[in-house]
């Protein structure tokens, strides 16, 4: 069985087309600036890359790029349509309805509309995407996998907000959280590793990239999870301002006569340690900014370090206890010095890192010492295997 995975931005697709019979991915490929000058995609057979400089109109034009090359005369790798199976959608926000992968159709389609309201950005995208791919590969099964999902089994008391409860009646306003397929793949592969049941270890897993969320994991369940209503909440991240007194947002809006759209901006787009740092979104500039003495890209990093290893302690005492930590993601895979400062400040865990270890990058690992109380490891996620693996299961049921 092959399954094409499918994840749309506003002017971006991502793919992967998976074997499933070994899960090897045979090819894959970013296609950027969708309705916009210059567009282009990056196709990638093994070690080989393709690069393709053509006007991309909207999404559907997109997939039918992507569908020649998979199909291409000199580095295709199937020869027909017929070899892929079904394809596997991410979306961003599921809102309540949706607690776990399904199979698409017209209400599914108005589900993921009625949660836009989240995820103003990603869920619009998305639609794209499963239009054009109904388009492109006509009465091939659909399957959309919700980052949200996985968050759904938070109990009712980690999930309500302490404001009047009619708002959540009326608008739904709670947290839902996000990386949830990250969080997911995560957590089931550090038990495999383990070689422990998933359901006897309580695990708490950083996804730590330019977006960034906790997630504590318990009887192999999410139990919380450090984003909210939106993927705004937490802590902060490339350019969004994580937690914050919710009055700072009332105040600058006072002082600055911001707009509602405008505030939403500053602190999606504005804020983080782009915000602090006045650097980048980009860690490996600001780490270099604080090398050569930037005191606010100094901060930015601290901030971030104290934030994290904050949430890890608050999900160590709701877990009662905590088992093992990952870290995923750009920052959690590459960041060998942040991890380092984060558990650092864990040593009430009885967590102990090994240096040796931890000098490795993008590289499935424990770095924990052998008498350290908490095992920690190094994980790589894969969002696209897990989206692959829960649309096989939909689609051979």
């Amino acid at each position: 069985m092959k399954v094409l995975v499918v994840n749309c931005g506003s002017s971006s697709l991502k793919y992967q087309l998976i074997d499933m019979e070994t899960e090897e991915v045979m090819a894959k490929g970013y296609l950027e600036r969708i309705g916009i000058e210059g567009s282009f995609l990056t196709h990638r057979v093994g070690e080989d890359k393709y690069k393709i400089e053509k006007d991309i109109k909207n999404h559907a034009d997109g997939m039918e790029l992507v569908i020649e090359q998979l199909l291409h005369k000199d580095y295709g790798v199937i020869s027909s349509l017929d070899e892929i199976d079904a394809i596997g959608h991410r979306i961003v926000h599921g809102g309540e309805r949706f607690t776990k992968s399904v199979l698409v159709d017209d209400e599914v389609v108005k589900g993921i509309e009625d949660a836009i309201q989240f995820a103003p950005l990603h869920n619009p995208a998305h639609l794209q995407g499963i239009y054009a791919c109904q388009k492109a590969l006509p009465g091939k099964p659909n399957v959309v996998v919700f980052d949200t999902a996985f968050h759904q089994t938070i109990p009712e008391k980690a999930y309500m907000y302490a404001i009047p409860y009619e708002y959540y009646e009326k608008y739904k306003i709670r947290k839902y959280g996000a990386h949830g397929t990250s969080h997911k793949f995560v957590s089931q592969r550090v038990a495999e590793i383990m070689n422990k049941p998933i359901e006897d270890l309580k695990i708490i897993s950083c996804h730590l990239g330019q977006g960034a969320s906790l997630c504590a994991v318990k009887d192999g369940k999410s139990v919380d999870t450090s984003m909210g209503l939106t993927p705004l909440a937490g802590v902060p991240m490339g350019s969004r301002s994580g937690d914050i007194d919710p009055s700072v947002v009332t105040f600058l809006m006072e002082k600055e006569n911001i707009s509602p759209e405008e505030m939403n901006t500053i602190l999606n787009k504005k804020s983080g340690k782009l915000g602090l740092s006045g650097v980048s979104i980009d860690d490996r500039d600001i780490e270099a900014a604080a090398e050569q003495g930037n005191k606010r890209a100094r901060l930015a990093i601290d901030n971030f370090v104290y934030q994290v290893a904050g949430y890890i302690g608050r999900f160590a005492a709701q877990m009662n206890g905590v088992d093992v930590i990952t870290f995923e993601a750009g920052i959690g895979e590459n960041g060998i010095a942040v991890r380092k400062e984060i558990c650092d400040y864990l040593g009430f865990l009885g967590v102990k890192i090994d240096e040796e270890k931890n000098n490795y990058r993008g590289k499935e690992v424990e770095i924990s010492t052998p008498d350290s109380k908490v095992k920690v490891y190094v994980v790589p996620t894969n969002e696209e295997l897990m989206i692959a693996r829960e649309t096989r299961d939909l689609v051979i049921k």
